[in-house]
Protein backbone atom coordinates (compact mmCIF):
# COMPACT_ATOMS: atom_id res chain seq x y z
CA UNK A 1 0.00 0.00 0.00
CA UNK A 2 1.20 3.40 -1.19
CA UNK A 3 1.18 5.96 1.26
CA UNK A 4 2.04 9.53 0.21
CA UNK A 5 4.07 12.26 2.15
CA UNK A 6 2.34 15.44 2.36
CA UNK A 7 4.45 16.86 -0.06
CA UNK A 8 4.02 14.15 -2.44
CA UNK A 9 0.56 14.66 -2.54
CA UNK A 10 0.49 18.54 -3.30
CA UNK A 11 3.23 17.66 -5.94
CA UNK A 12 0.70 14.94 -7.40
CA UNK A 13 -1.96 17.59 -7.38
CA UNK A 14 0.21 20.44 -8.74
CA UNK A 15 2.67 18.79 -11.01
CA UNK A 16 1.54 15.38 -11.96
CA UNK A 17 -2.29 16.62 -12.73
CA UNK A 18 -2.70 20.16 -13.06
CA UNK A 19 0.87 20.32 -15.41
CA UNK A 20 -0.73 17.41 -17.16
CA UNK A 21 -3.64 19.11 -17.56
CA UNK A 22 -2.28 22.11 -19.11
CA UNK A 23 -0.15 20.31 -21.28
CA UNK A 24 -3.54 18.25 -22.86
CA UNK A 25 -1.31 14.85 -21.74
CA UNK A 26 -4.54 12.60 -21.92
CA UNK A 27 -1.90 9.45 -20.65
CA UNK A 28 -0.53 11.70 -18.22
CA UNK A 29 -3.55 12.88 -16.67
CA UNK A 30 -5.30 9.42 -16.29
CA UNK A 31 -1.87 7.85 -14.94
CA UNK A 32 -3.11 10.33 -11.66
CA UNK A 33 -6.69 8.08 -11.47
CA UNK A 34 -7.49 4.51 -10.61
CA UNK A 35 -9.74 2.91 -12.94
CA UNK A 36 -13.24 2.80 -11.27
CA UNK A 37 -12.43 7.28 -9.80
CA UNK A 38 -14.88 9.50 -9.81
CA UNK A 39 -14.37 13.17 -10.42
CA UNK A 40 -17.69 14.78 -9.42
CA UNK A 41 -18.16 19.11 -9.73
CA UNK A 42 -20.98 19.43 -6.99
CA UNK A 43 -21.82 23.28 -8.19
CA UNK A 44 -23.26 21.94 -11.52
CA UNK A 45 -23.94 19.37 -10.10
CA UNK A 46 -22.35 16.29 -12.45
CA UNK A 47 -20.55 12.81 -11.15
CA UNK A 48 -18.06 11.69 -13.98
CA UNK A 49 -17.68 7.79 -13.23
CA UNK A 50 -14.62 5.46 -14.24
CA UNK A 51 -10.98 6.19 -15.43
CA UNK A 52 -11.59 5.65 -19.15
CA UNK A 53 -15.43 6.29 -19.37
CA UNK A 54 -16.55 9.11 -17.95
CA UNK A 55 -13.37 10.97 -16.71
CA UNK A 56 -11.61 10.61 -19.90
CA UNK A 57 -14.23 11.69 -21.80
CA UNK A 58 -14.85 14.78 -19.84
CA UNK A 59 -10.78 15.29 -20.67
CA UNK A 60 -11.39 15.16 -24.40
CA UNK A 61 -14.12 17.76 -24.57
CA UNK A 62 -12.13 20.50 -22.30
CA UNK A 63 -9.06 19.53 -24.38
CA UNK A 64 -11.28 20.12 -27.58
CA UNK A 65 -13.49 23.07 -26.56
CA UNK A 66 -9.81 25.15 -25.57
CA UNK A 67 -6.61 26.07 -27.29
CA UNK A 68 -4.72 27.34 -23.71
CA UNK A 69 -5.28 25.94 -20.32
CA UNK A 70 -3.48 27.15 -17.19
CA UNK A 71 -4.27 26.40 -13.89
CA UNK A 72 -1.94 27.98 -10.99
CA UNK A 73 -1.44 30.21 -8.01
CA UNK A 74 -1.93 27.27 -6.04
CA UNK A 75 -2.74 27.56 -2.14
CA UNK A 76 -2.87 23.65 -0.66
CA UNK A 77 -2.40 21.71 2.03
CA UNK A 78 -2.60 17.63 2.58
CA UNK A 79 -2.99 15.53 5.06
CA UNK A 80 -1.22 12.41 4.99
CA UNK A 81 -3.19 10.19 7.62
CA UNK A 82 -6.23 10.93 5.40
CA UNK A 83 -4.19 10.97 2.36
CA UNK A 84 -6.18 13.70 1.33
CA UNK A 85 -5.44 16.89 -0.66
CA UNK A 86 -7.26 20.91 -1.04
CA UNK A 87 -6.38 23.24 -3.19
CA UNK A 88 -7.56 26.74 -4.39
CA UNK A 89 -6.37 27.61 -7.54
CA UNK A 90 -7.20 29.79 -10.59
CA UNK A 91 -7.85 29.23 -13.80
CA UNK A 92 -7.47 30.57 -17.25
CA UNK A 93 -9.09 29.15 -20.58
CA UNK A 94 -9.12 30.39 -23.89
CA UNK A 95 -11.26 29.38 -27.02
CA UNK A 96 -10.21 29.27 -30.93
CA UNK A 97 -11.81 32.86 -31.34
CA UNK A 98 -9.89 34.50 -28.19
CA UNK A 99 -12.51 33.82 -25.81
CA UNK A 100 -10.98 33.99 -22.21
CA UNK A 101 -13.10 32.08 -19.17
CA UNK A 102 -11.50 32.95 -15.66
CA UNK A 103 -12.37 30.43 -12.70
CA UNK A 104 -11.32 30.48 -9.29
CA UNK A 105 -11.95 26.97 -7.89
CA UNK A 106 -10.71 25.13 -4.78
CA UNK A 107 -10.27 21.19 -5.01
CA UNK A 108 -10.48 18.35 -3.11
CA UNK A 109 -8.51 14.68 -3.79
CA UNK A 110 -8.57 11.61 -1.69
CA UNK A 111 -5.66 9.48 -2.62
CA UNK A 112 -5.85 5.57 -2.20
CA UNK A 113 -2.46 3.54 -2.87
CA UNK A 114 -0.90 7.10 -4.41
CA UNK A 115 -3.97 7.54 -7.29
CA UNK A 116 -6.75 9.72 -6.81
CA UNK A 117 -10.37 7.81 -5.54
CA UNK A 118 -12.04 10.56 -5.65
CA UNK A 119 -12.33 14.23 -6.91
CA UNK A 120 -14.42 16.91 -5.94
CA UNK A 121 -14.10 20.30 -8.18
CA UNK A 122 -15.67 23.44 -7.07
CA UNK A 123 -16.09 26.51 -9.80
CA UNK A 124 -16.43 29.90 -9.39
CA UNK A 125 -18.42 30.00 -13.09
CA UNK A 126 -19.73 28.14 -15.58
CA UNK A 127 -18.78 24.70 -15.69
CA UNK A 128 -15.99 23.64 -18.33
CA UNK A 129 -16.01 20.15 -17.28
CA UNK A 130 -18.78 18.35 -19.01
Amino acid sequence: MTRLTRDQLIEKATMDYFANVDKKNMDGVLANFHDNATLTVPTDPIVHEGREQGIRQMFQTLFDSYVDIWHGDFECTADEATQSIAARFNVYLKTEDGSEIKLTNCNFWYVEDGKFSRVFVFMSGPNVLK
